[in-house]
């Protein structure tokens, strides 16, 4: 039971990420190569930036792109200003419009992510960091608190 245990942990790892590991090289002895291969694979970890940062960004975006990753639905019911909408689960093929073809990409243009907790905007980073971009950064906050902060808002 302890190999199920410990396969179960390893599958669980490559999933989430760094929090979780094999620490005890008994349990990682009898997995397939492919599955150690991913576990030692750990993804980077997300760059997060919070609401005061934010607003800097939102106010004077430059050279950044800036994504909000809720679903359609609730991104036309109000809006950071600027913010394009890509949901969360076509990020994957759909950065493409903004930034280039996969071949010629500006892979290092900054991407600031958004949704509404900062949970969608960080599996979002973590996915655009898996592709290859640099400069991804998800924004932790509540959208609710933004917008009761007086922060810009559209609808």
């Amino acid at each position: 039971m302890k190999t199920m245990n410990g396969l179960a942990l390893c599958f669980v790892s490559a999933l989430i990420g760094p929090s979780l590991s094999i620490s005890s090289p008994a349990l990682a002895q009898g997995l397939p190569p492919a599955v150690k291969q991913n576990v030692q694979v750990a993804p980077k970890p997300v760059k997060t930036i919070g609401m005061e940062e934010y607003r800097k960004i939102v106010e004077n975006p430059g050279p950044a792109l800036i994504v909000d990753v809720r679903e359609p639905r609730e991104y036309a019911a109000g809006h950071v200003p600027g913010a394009i909408n890509i949901p969360r689960g076509v990020i994957e093929s759909q950065i493409w419009n903004h930034v280039g073809s996969a071949e010629k990409a500006d892979v290092e243009r900054p991407i600031v992510l958004q949704c509404q907790s900062g949970k969608r905007a960080t599996l979002a980073a973590q996915t655009l960091g898996e592709l290859g971009f640099t400069q991804t950064s998800a924004v932790i906050m509540s959208l609710d608190e933004w917008k009761t902060s007086g922060n810009p808002f559209v609808k």
